[in-house]
């Protein structure tokens, strides 16, 4: 029996993470490597991970690839220069965006800037309303010259957005046609090809920043696609998108913005797997980077969708909608290479800035002028100076004690003091991120179990679970490259939303189960399309509502059935499912009539996946994974002597109590006193707080 090779790699905005898992007669193995991500060209981090490895491509069978260039091209205002053609009338839509004011009291509040200039927001004739009844056919005559007026200015990319195209694109699809038609080289992307869902600012928004990156987008993939061909790789890679699922390299180029929060979607996704094989699942996610923290909420093992998600949206700013779909995550600017810095007026921050992979934490000796949550962790003991970054860089504490030095000028305090402060304030910005998609959700921290990962979830997971009052933290196996290791556990999946509000009662079930059977049908299609389903029953369903009570503005999202088809019985039961999940969320229920807002379905392509291998039982001691003690600062608990074990020679069976700190290659957890630490059957830690 030959061997399959199956690699999933995910670029950070730090490192570059790699699992292979080969598998044969003999059974199954999985390696791992971390290299440095090599902005602009991460293709070439992707390339030395696997030569790290010493991986041919050649032998690859299966390749899924998340990334972070689509978010780093749209946060870094890197994209294409776009232009925006709409119906007349409505070319301030992006400047007019939403009435809400998150600083209410702030005077000087202006909207964020979008991403399309005034001047190039230009409009046709043509009108739909909103039952789909075109009233105005587009008028194509204008468009030609306003053309030539973008070559003039030098734009890449169009974003075609018209009103109601999200339940009558004809219209649209006739001038994005022509425009392809009269400029072939330009980049083109109508908002039904994007989303099918109403809010015309949201729906436009969306449209361009996609637009905005797909010149980007496709090049990376392009130039990921030759570098892998050029070594031998026979097959093209699968791309993570932001709804948990993989897709085909194609269909990515045709609407990038669905990788926005690609690399994090698939941790999470890993976790809601992982929770289903050890029983937990109630979930609190924590994802910690080199860049950022993501965190997110599985309950009874489901992972929430949502298509109402924001860049760069703060207490001060509404920031950006995208309509696409995207695990309701939480993302802020702390990770492992997050800068600390005082302000004006002498108050310590840390992040959202972060050093990056190069320079680097000060540690790292390649020039990194400033203190980061990594170099304030090894100042503090916690993290093992013998084993940084895996045992290949020894910290440079001459750079260390520089970058240090500043801040203690600053604030008048100790070494020591400052780095208390870089983790403490660290630490509060994680728990004020885990409340967001737990207590304020409507869910009690204390019924879940957080499950950290990533190269500094281990590290800050004991006192981030304190604070929350959570007495469970797991850690799972090859944590550091946990999210690369959920790319091999996704199914490719496409999400197909449509709005067509109607009342949610008995009258309209042939109308609403002939909804879901023209997304179904829509779905095959595409599928069978793209090469990827050869049967219809190759594609498999689930049938999700999004419900209002009539008069309210906004839904709440309910499952409906999971299966082949969708019975009339199901939506039988759907209001009452509707009802307890408003008011889990919001507190209350109404007794006014339901609506269906949007038809939600999830299409999905099975794929193989590696099984969890267990650990290998030698009925070895405690004491063989022992590499001694040493003084750690457990601060707010007392600076002690722990006991210092290999994480990769602990077998199944074992446990641990504080204080201690367990390390791998890549991960550091410090337990202290009074908490217990069991191996699983898989290599997960289990850490039971006092």
């Amino acid at each position: 029996m030959n061997k399959v090779f199956r690699a999933a790699s995910d670029v950070g905005g730090t490192f570059t993470d790699l699992v292979l898992y080969s598998s044969g007669a003999d059974g199954g193995e999985v390696k791992t490597s971390k290299v440095d991500t090599t902005p602009p060209d991460f293709e070439q981090g992707v390339m030395a991970s696997l030569k790290k490895l010493d991986v041919d491509p050649a032998q690859l069978d299966f390749l899924a690839h998340g990334s972070t260039v689509v978010i780093n091209a749209i946060t870094e205002r890197k994209g294409a220069k776009t232009a925006l053609i709409t119906t007349k009338g409505f070319r301030d839509v992006l400047e007019i965006a939403r009435g809400n004011r998150p600083d209410l009291f702030n005077f000087n509040f202006r909207k964020p800037k979008p991403f399309v200039e005034r001047y190039l927001r230009l409009e046709l004739p043509e009108r739909t309303d909103y039952h789909g009844t075109i009233q105005t056919p587009v008028d194509l005559s204008p468009l030609a010259a306003q053309l030539e007026f973008l070559k003039e200015q030098g734009i890449s990319a169009i974003a075609v957005a018209f009103l109601h195209a999200y339940i009558n694109p004809a219209n649209e699809a006739r001038a994005a046609a022509e425009i392809r038609r009269l400029w072939p080289q330009v980049s083109v992307l109508a908002s039904h090809e994007v989303s099918r869902e109403w809010r015309e600012y949201e729906r436009t928004n969306t449209t361009v920043l996609s637009a905005y990156v797909h010149p980007n987008a496709e090049a990376y993939i392009d130039r990921l696609e030759k570098c892998l061909a050029s070594e031998g790789f026979r097959g093209n890679p699968f791309m993570m998108q932001s709804n948990g699922g993989i897709t085909t390299s194609d269909a990515a180029k045709r609407n990038p913005i669905s990788m926005v929060e690609s690399g994090p979607a698939s941790g999470i996704f890993a976790a809601a797997y992982l929770g289903a094989l050890i029983d937990q699942p109630n979930l609190i996610v924590l994802d910690i980077g080199g860049t950022t923290a993501k965190c997110a909420l599985i309950a009874d093992g489901q992972v929430r969708i949502s298509t109402e998600y924001h860049i760069e949206k703060t207490q001060k700013s509404p920031g950006y909608p995208i309509q696409t779909p995207v695990s309701e995550i939480v993302e802020i600017g702390t990770g492992g290479g997050s800068i600390a810095w005082v302000d004006a007026g002498g108050k310590l921050h840390v992040g959202p800035q972060s050093a990056g992979a190069d320079p680097g934490p000060a540690a790292y000796g390649r020039g990194g002028g400033h203190v980061t949550t990594t170099d304030a962790n090894l100042v503090l003991a916690r993290i093992d100076p013998a084993s940084f970054v895996g045992g290949e860089v020894e910290p440079d504490w001459d750079s260390i004690d520089r970058a240090f030095s500043v801040l203690q000028k600053r604030l008048s305090m100790s070494r020591e003091a400052v780095a208390h402060g870089v983790v403490q304030i660290a630490n509060a910005n994680m728990v004020n991120a885990l409340r967001l998609v737990s207590t304020n959700k409507g869910h009690d921290p204390r019924d879940f179990a957080l499950i950290a990962f990533g190269g500094g979830g281990a590290m800050h997971a004991l006192p981030l679970a304190e604070e929350l009052g959570v007495r469970k933290v797991i850690v799972p196996v090859n944590s550091s490259v946990f999210s690369a290791w959920g790319m091999l556990l996704t199914d490719l999946r496409r999400d197909y939303v449509q709005t067509n509000p109607m009342q949610f009662e008995s009258d309209n079930f042939p109308k609403i189960l002939q909804g879901f059977a023209d997304l179904q049908r829509a779905a095959i299609d595409a599928y069978r399309g793209d090469g990827v389903a050869r049967t219809d029953e190759d594609v498999s369903f689930e049938f999700h509502a999004d419900m209002r009570y009539e008069g309210q503005e906004h839904t709440v999202k309910i499952a409906v059935a999971t299966g082949a088809k969708l019975a009339r019985e199901s939506l039988m039961a759907a209001t009452d499912v509707f009802h307890a999940a408003h008011e889990q969320r919001y507190t209350y229920r109404l007794d006014n009539a339901v609506q269906l807002v949007n038809f939600h379905l999830v299409a999905v392509v099975s794929v193989d996946k590696p099984p969890l291998a267990t650990r290998a039982v030698t009925g070895a001691s405690l004491e063989s994974a022992s590499l001694g003690t040493r003084v750690v600062d457990f601060h707010p608990h007392p600076r002690c002597e722990a006991r210092i074990f290999d994480g990769s020679k602990l077998e199944a069976g074992m446990r641990i109590s504080g204080p201690a700190v367990i390390q791998e290659r890549a991960v550091t957890l410090p337990v202290w006193s009074g908490n217990n630490v069991s191996v699983d059957e898989f290599g997960n830690y289990h850490v039971e707080l006092a």
